[in-house]
């Protein structure tokens, strides 16, 4: 008896011990669609290692402002986080990220494999500090139905003139069918991607060289006006509250002739098991203005990052590595089809006979990242980069607050002219305040 509780014991300590061994790391990531697969395949992650996995799922605006609070003060909230390409360089500048060293020194995982634009937007000093799970440029989607009842084709590189004309044709208020859906949602990574990004088409720019804001140019005004416009006569009712994955939803509704944002759409509105319009969508360049030959694509990735406070460094890179590998694009094509893997991060991918057959994007996509010029993103001479941001700290602020200026003008709360006075103050104000100036 007294053998058999000695046992008895020594195995309920054993029970703790593993118990209290027992990892479990904690994930912010942004509720888009690509993420939530992720959350579900998970558990082979989990089955595999034995770490358990907790999410933190979030609206983009939401996760954008709880994991700046949180990295800044070093709160140690999370193990892995999802950021961007505006926040990487800057962050990882200021030592705040886990260089991921173990990744590129791992022949399996194969950094090489990275789209050499992606992985250098993600690396500080060489040093890759965040990486892909997928990543976007910008296009337009369009109902080829739509098309061919109008009379109307697109053309090889649209114009806005074109795109705004066509959007008014085969709007149809009666059927709740709208020309076009655009971002209206305040945010700087929400409505002020897409506007920044039609701003530097119509060439216009954030700043000169000597950071003065430019909102009180003609190339802004004429930007933000065609866009009020076109989204008061084309454009949904409550515009001004969508964001990507609202637009999304209209879009694969049917509600949307036209759709311009992140090719990391193009599987979502081909899913015949989510897209009412699968079999009527195409794909075309994002557009430019008159003669100017700038067609604003933007370079987004987002990426897995681990937070230099966290305290366990070593288990969060193992989940990046499974999370960002090609075994995991492997994994998401037998459960899902090749269609739906996250696009934009692998040069492999593009190769890849059986992906480029599912995916009729997959060309348009990779040419659109490849062309994405985040250097001299606007036909003005600039002290910034960033494509569709300005990489700057203090753009996060600066960026939301005119976005929920441009939303308002949107919504008719303010007129163009006006919205474009306060945004000039506004940023004016806080670049003084930042030392921008003498």
């Amino acid at each position: 008896m007294r053998l058999r509780a000695l046992v008895i014991g020594s195995c309920s300590v054993l029970a703790l011990a593993g118990a209290a061994q027992a990892q479990t790391l904690t994930i912010a990531t942004v509720n888009n669609g690509d993420m939530i697969r992720m959350q579900g395949l998970s558990h082979h992650f989990t089955e595999e290692t034995g770490i358990e996995l907790d999410w933190v799922t979030l609206e983009e605006n939401v996760l954008r402002q709880r994991v700046t609070t949180d990295i800044a003060t070093q709160g140690g909230q999370y193990d892995v986080m999802t950021i961007g390409t505006y926040e990487v360089p800057i962050w990882g500048g200021q030592d705040w990220l886990v260089g991921l060293d173990g990744l590129t020194s791992d022949a399996e995982y194969d950094a090489d494999d990275l789209i050499p634009a992606v992985r250098d937007a993600l690396s500080v000093d060489g040093t890759l500090h965040a990486a892909p799970f997928y990543a976007e440029s910008a296009m337009i989607m369009y109902r080829t139905d739509l098309f061919e009842e109008a009379g109307l084709e697109m053309p090889d590189q649209p114009t806005w003139e074109f795109i705004g004309d066509a959007a008014r044709q085969i709007t149809d208020r009666d059927a709740e069918v709208y020309g076009i859906c655009l971002r209206g949602l305040a945010g700087w990574g929400e409505n002020m991607a897409f506007m920044t990004a039609l701003a530097n088409s119509y060439g216009a720019s954030w700043f000169d060289m000597d950071w003065e804001p430019q909102f009180d140019s003609p190339e802004w005004a004429e930007a933000l006006q065609f866009y009020v416009d076109l989204m008061t006569e084309a454009g949904p009712p409550g515009a001004s509250s969508n964001g990507f994955n609202e637009n999304l939803a209209l879009f694969q509704q049917g509600r949307c002739g036209m759709w311009i944002d992140a090719t990391v759409a193009a599987s979502f509105v081909t899913n015949p098991e989510d897209s009412e319009v699968a079999e009527d969508v195409d794909f075309a360049l994002f557009p430019t203005h008159n003669d100017l030959g700038n067609n604003g694509n933007w370079l987004w990735a987002w990426s897995l990052a681990i937070p230099a406070g966290t305290q366990q460094a070593d288990a969060a890179e193992q989940f990046i590595s499974w999370a960002t590998s090609k075994d995991y694009l492997e994994l998401v094509a037998s459960e899902e089809g090749w269609a739906n893997v996250p696009p934009g991060t692998r040069t492999s991918l593009y190769e890849n006979p059986e992906y480029r057959e599912a995916a009729a994007f997959a060309d348009m996509t990779l040419d659109a990242i490849n062309s994405a010029d985040t250097i001299n993103q606007s036909v003005q001479d600039t002290p910034y980069t960033g494509g569709q941001f300005v990489a700057i700290p203090e753009f996060q602020g600066i960026g939301t607050a005119v976005g929920q200026i441009v939303s308002s003008a949107l919504a008719g709360q303010t007129t163009v002219e006006q919205a474009l006075q306060q945004a000039q103050q506004v940023t004016r104000m806080e670049m003084e305040r930042s030392g921008y100036y003498n």
